[in-house]
């Protein structure tokens, strides 16, 4: 019988102390096949939706598909807007492992990888970290920033201050040093790292209040119409991705500075692989700003769902 693992159990077996060295490990060996995800538009007029499908493998060890439903409009209804299945299988038989919840799966290895990221990017003395965004992806990542660095205060800030109230009190109840963030603008301009994750269409994270020194993690567009920096931000910044075949094909945040002509695909310094197997080097000056834009890799679903059922 296929075991069932729910989102309680996932998190629970995917503290960051595990799942961000298994991620650089896996990065750093590039031994997982993974196509560029399947995006489809299954929305209703005026409310957009998405159905991903996401396949990795590891020949002769395991595979897996994780097959997500995003629906932003769910947020009105006090819902989360990500919810999916990952199914694992045996890589030498084909016979299923186990089917896991996607959303916890996705918020844990997605923070987790951005934390990966920030380890190399920002500064190892940041103390300020600014959430951009009060969903559940947005909670997570919180928590996986202020484990690679030693953040002293977490600015929430989401179009809602009731929500960004409520996400700062969550986090503060976890121990970490939240607050409510009336103010995007200042927000942003008192950060070391700005991470944020949203389905906007609309820049929110603007290269004028980006401070020489601050890193910028952008996770929540994922399709060429959605973005969360403006083309001031990717023009300024040393540029960093998940992938180049995901970032590269699906992050409106890069492909719209090069449909204006303000930035340039040659111009991004490295993926996460080239950065864990040491081959290129991550941030080298102090005042630089960093910028690491992420759609999700199939890669860190299967890593993730292995230490799961491991």
């Amino acid at each position: 019988m296929v075991r069932v693992y729910e989102a309680a159990e996932v998190e629970a077996a995917l503290g960051y102390e595990r799942l961000v060295p298994a991620l650089g490990a896996a990065f750093a060996e590039a031994r997982v096949e993974a196509p560029v995800r399947q995006s489809y538009e299954v929305g209703q007029a005026g409310a957009p939706a998405h159905l991903l499908a996401m396949p990795a493998w590891r020949r002769g060890g395991a595979l897996g598909v994780k097959i997500v439903n995003i629906f932003p409009a769910n947020a009105a209804r006090n819902m989360g807007s990500v919810h999916g299945l990952y199914v694992l299988f045996d890589g030498a038989t084909g016979v299923p492992r186990a089917i896991l919840d996607a959303e916890a799966l996705t918020n844990r290895r997605t923070a987790a990888t951005s934390a990966l990221a920030s380890s190399f990017l920002s500064r190892m003395n940041s103390e300020t970290l600014a959430v951009v965004g009060t969903g559940h992806l947005a909670f997570h990542l919180a928590q996986g920033h202020c484990f690679v660095r030693p953040i002293g205060r977490v600015l929430v800030w989401g179009r809602s201050l009731a929500r960004a109230q409520e996400m700062a009190a969550r986090l503060k109840a976890l121990g970490l040093p939240a607050e409510p963030a009336a103010d995007l603008s200042a927000a942003v301009q008192a950060a070391d790292i700005v991470t944020c994750a949203t389905t906007s269409v609309d820049p929110l994270v603007l290269g004028r209040d980006v401070r020489p020194g601050t890193h910028v993690d952008l996770v929540g567009a994922f399709t060429p119409a959605m973005r969360e920096s403006d083309d001031d931000l990717v023009a300024k910044s040393a540029v960093y991705v998940d992938t180049y075949g995901g970032a590269l094909a699906e992050a409106g945040d890069l492909l719209q500075p090069v449909a204006s002509g303000r930035w340039s695909k040659d111009l991004v310094r490295a993926d996460l692989h080239e950065l864990c197997a040491g081959l290129k080097e991550g941030r080298t000056e102090s005042e630089s700003v960093t910028l690491f834009k992420s759609v999700g890799a199939a890669l860190e679903d299967l890593v993730a769902a292995e230490l799961v059922v491991g």
